[in-house]
């Protein structure tokens, strides 16, 4: 049996986006681009790699905790930065303490812009039930 459920974090922006934070279909959790919003949608750090995201694993952390899973349960990550060079190091240092001993795979990806001009990372993931 397919079991399906989504999650959102409940803020304004979301209604007209057209997608939803999180989907689970047996088992399996899709995480949407997550970014540097609090929780009333207000943009979070502009010009500042750890603030920014800090406050994107936090939110990562609201989807998973929205499905009744943890960082733990992340199979694969991808983190999109705007500037590699400049942010590479601040943005893992971060993640690598975020994620503790556990390993998911994943991909780091250079991108030119993201979807606000102050966004300087987005991360995205795939994580599991049990």
């Amino acid at each position: 049996m397919n079991i399906a459920k989504t999650y959102d974090h409940g803020v304004a922006w979301e209604e007209g986006s057209g997608i939803s934070q999180g989907y689970s279909i047996n088992g399996t959790i899709y995480v949407s681009g997550q970014f540097s919003h609090d929780m009333q949608s207000n943009f979070v750090g502009a010009g500042d790699i750890e603030a920014q995201t800090k406050q994107t694993l936090e939110n990562l952390d609201r989807v998973l905790a929205g499905f009744g899973v943890t960082k733990s349960n992340l199979a694969y990550v991808e983190i999109y930065l705007t500037d590699v060079k400049e942010h590479f190091e601040p943005c893992i240092a971060l993640f690598r303490e975020y994620m503790g001993q556990h390993r998911p795979a994943g991909s780091l990806i250079g991108v030119s812009e993201l979807a606000f001009p102050e966004q300087l990372v987005e991360i995205s993931a795939v994580a599991h039930k049990a």
